[in-house]
């Protein structure tokens, strides 16, 4: 199913925002064996919030969103109001 995730790494203390058209898991260990890009400066990326679409052009738009806040405190915000539902 379509998703859209955030992953997070502690030792970076960064976000990382993305969306797969597979299983987050899998999508997931991908970025942990990566040789290059982003998400190969650091091992210790976890999935923090994960939202679900029927279509991936949906993941794909929320995905863009997001990115587009260009706001740490937004996304905090997002994910806190996720793990309270």
């Amino acid at each position: 199913m379509p998703s859209a995730y955030i992953l997070f790494s502690q030792r970076l203390d960064r976000y990382y925002v993305g969306s797969t058209s597979g299983k987050v898991e899998e999508r997931l260990r991908r970025h942990l064996t990566a040789r290059s890009g982003f998400t190969s400066k650091a091992r210790d990326w976890e999935v923090v919030f994960q939202e679900e679409f029927s279509l991936k052009s949906d993941a794909m738009k929320r995905e863009r969103q997001i990115k587009s806040w260009k706001s740490r405190k937004m996304i905090d915000k997002l994910i806190a109001s996720s793990s309270s539902v």
